[in-house]
């Protein structure tokens, strides 16, 4: 039986390559596979032995047999002591898998699989934003890595991993970290929490994610405040909710009678960022707090708090968390450590009402949203030993220095065209166009001089109200504001 194909290349049709990285087991197993598959190598037919393939390939006999042993366990040949290997055919689906025979006289070329209408519509959404430069100035929403205590952290995550090794496996959320965070956010945030409620993620936005899930039905109202978040955006959204834009004035969120009576009635979920509130700054004052509160009860709706850079207040003391307001077990508290860390700290965090203790411990799991028990020991550690305390400390007084700086720097250079609205606290800063320039369009100029920002208007539900730019001061020293605020001044002219 002829077992060779005739080829200009090697024996069947083999070449191989010993650059490039890729072992020459695989390069073997992968070009046999590929021939059978295509048909090149038929069902029946004799391969030559590995002694044989390997003389005429100039390559070692175990190198062809362990690639002839592999093909032989997926089904590919058959090996036999004695024998040269064999090609098997290729079973496929039988019985109630298999797909209804073909009678067509052609058959159709395959198609692949088609992306779902959720997919489809990714490409259409505006969050996260694909245009700016995520790491040049003015990016919004980053810490400054350089101000950042890597030494220490370093010494954390050392001891965090020896610590790791002896804590229970099963435990995702590490009771050591629950224990300082809760302590840390107690004593800052005024939150109120049992540790069995506080559950560790990837990221803020992956809590979020499960939090909406837990909420909301496919169509249920969400309200959100408009401007707004847009990762809370594509979060209730995903999760199948309604979506209603509520605006925003100097007090916060500000519902009225319409909102509650649009179509589809009440919301179930109405997501907020009161300590700082996300693009605009303002904060929301206590009485709105109440308010909410009281509103939420009346509707039945769960609120859900995205207290993203909380740590930062500048002017005057910080007002405490919703949550720690919260009597009647409806506001879902999320954070990061990203924001007052850095952002190689890929890790956020969701204090959840007590009913949804068990269902949001069940969707962690089933969704997979882990963090590393190391990464977990070593926040503890960090939190423990005063190191995380400190460094929020030193960057508020960085951190202020830098928005004083960034809004005077605005001010003077561009203050005919802008308003600028200082912030009590948080990351970044709102600037307002006052001559109806397109912020988009700015915000692509900027792009392309190497400046980050991003556009007031595409943070609204539905039809924007102002536009403007958002703009980070806290990643950035003062001579990278200045050149920034510069080819600021450059964009706006051209």
């Amino acid at each position: 039986m002829t077992y060779l194909l005739s080829s200009p290349r090697g024996p069947l049709g083999l070449v191989l390559t010993r650059t490039g990285g890729i072992p020459l087991q695989r390069q073997i197993c992968d070009q046999l596979r590929a021939a059978a598959l295509r048909g090149r190598l038929q069902p029946g037919q004799q391969l030559p032995s590995s002694r044989e393939l390997a003389a005429a390939l100039g390559v070692a006999r175990n190198t062809v047999a362990d690639a002839l042993a592999q093909l032989a366990m997926e089904g590919f040949l058959e090996i036999r002591q004695g024998r040269r290997p064999v090609v098997m055919a290729l079973r496929g689906l039988e019985g109630d898998g298999a797909p209804p025979e073909d009678t067509s006289s052609a058959t159709p070329p395959a198609s692949p699989p088609r992306p779902s209408r959720w997919a489809s519509a990714l490409e259409a959404s505006d969050w996260p934003f694909r245009v700016e430069p995520s790491t040049a100035p003015l990016a919004p929403g980053m810490a400054d890595a350089r101000e950042f205590p890597h030494e220490l952290w370093a010494r954390c995550l050392r001891a965090g991993a020896r610590r790791a090794d002896t804590l229970a496996a099963a435990d995702l959320n590490r009771q050591p970290l629950r224990q300082a965070l809760l302590a840390h956010l107690l004593r800052e945030r005024g939150v109120r929490a049992g540790a069995h409620q506080l559950f560790f993620t990837p990221s803020a936005q992956a809590a979020l994610d499960i939090c909406a899930r837990l909420v909301l039905d496919r169509g249920d109202v969400a309200w959100m405040e408009s401007p707004g978040y847009g990762g809370a955006r594509a979060a209730l959204r995903n999760a199948g909710a309604t979506l209603r834009g509520v605006e925003v004035d100097a007090e916060g969120i500000a519902p009225a009678a319409r909102h509650w009576h649009a179509p589809g009635g009440p919301p179930k979920a109405i997501f907020v960022t009161p300590s700082h509130q996300y693009p605009t700054g303002v904060l929301m004052s206590a009485a709105r707090r109440q308010a909410l509160l009281d509103l939420a009860a009346r509707a039945g709706a769960a609120i859900l708090e995205d207290d993203y850079d909380s740590e930062f207040h500048y002017d005057g003391r910080p007002v405490a968390a919703l949550q720690g307001l919260d009597a009647d077990g409806r506001v879902f508290y999320v954070g990061t450590f990203a924001k007052a860390m850095t952002g190689d700290i890929r890790a956020g965090y969701a204090i959840v009402p007590e009913s949804f203790a068990a269902p949001f411990a069940l969707a962690q799991r089933q969704a997979g949203q882990i963090v590393a028990p190391s990464l977990q020991a070593g926040l503890a550690i960090f939190i423990e030993r005063g190191h995380f305390s400190a460094h929020i400390r030193r960057m508020n007084r960085v951190y202020r220095e830098r928005r004083d700086c960034l809004a005077d720097l605005l001010r003077r250079r561009l203050g005919g065209c802008l308003q600028v609205e200082t912030p009590p606290g948080g990351m970044q800063l709102l600037a307002t166009f006052t001559g109806g320039q397109d912020d988009v369009a700015v915000m692509r100029r900027l792009a392309a001089a190497g400046v980050s920002c991003r556009p007031l208007s595409r943070h609204y539900v539905g039809t924007p109200a102002r536009h403007g730019l958002f703009l980070g001061f806290a990643a950035w020293r003062e001579e990278e504001m200045a050149v920034a605020v510069d080819r600021l001044a450059a964009a706006l002219q051209a």
